[in-house]
């Protein structure tokens, strides 16, 4: 795994380094020492697999509030997707400034997205599959949400949106 700072203070990309032969190919995804270079210690909990129809499709921009904030590490599994965090840490110098990254299912790229984060994304493929890794459980009175088009955050998604959910068109303004 190679770690590469992202502009959003501790929050990375994670080139993937997949082994093959004639066979096919081998990449490890998780591995909890290799974190540690980053400073990561908080186990990982759950495991989520989601999976989008529709190319244009927006989910998000979701987090935790403390005490059940979390960190969050994405992988595309098939498909791609325009992959996007905003800082919402208050006393942070990027605080809700966003960046967007590709993952596909051919990059071998992850996104570490850590606690204190508004994660979201928008299909750039029909068929989305994508795998979470999380360090908290999910808590229901703990869920927090930005607009994915706040006029605040301005995030140039890069199709026009469809698909958002009710819930995700209901988070307030900031």
């Amino acid at each position: 795994m190679q770690f590469t700072s992202l502009s959003l203070k501790d929050a990375y990309t994670i080139e993937l380094t997949p082994r093959g032969d004639k066979r096919g190919r081998f990449t490890r995804l998780f591995c909890a020492k290799e974190l540690t270079h980053i400073g990561h210690t908080k186990p990982i909990v759950n495991v989520n697999h989601s999976y989008t129809q529709k190319k244009g499709t927006i989910r998000g921009m979701h987090f935790q509030h403390p005490p059940h904030a979390e960190v969050k590490i994405i992988k595309c599994l098939r498909g791609a997707i325009f992959d996007v965090i905003v800082d919402v840490r208050k006393d942070s110098p990027t605080f809700l400034k966003w960046e967007g990254v590709e993952l596909t299912e051919n990059n071998d790229r992850m996104i570490y997205v850590p606690e204190g984060f508004a994660h979201g994304f928008q299909a750039l493929t029909d068929d989305v599959e994508m795998i979470y890794f999380h360090t908290e459980y999910y808590e229901k009175a703990s869920e927090g949400g930005l607009k994915f088009d706040d006029p605040k955050l301005n995030i140039a998604w890069q199709l026009p949106p469809i698909g958002v959910s009710e819930r995700d068109l209901s988070f307030e303004l900031l």
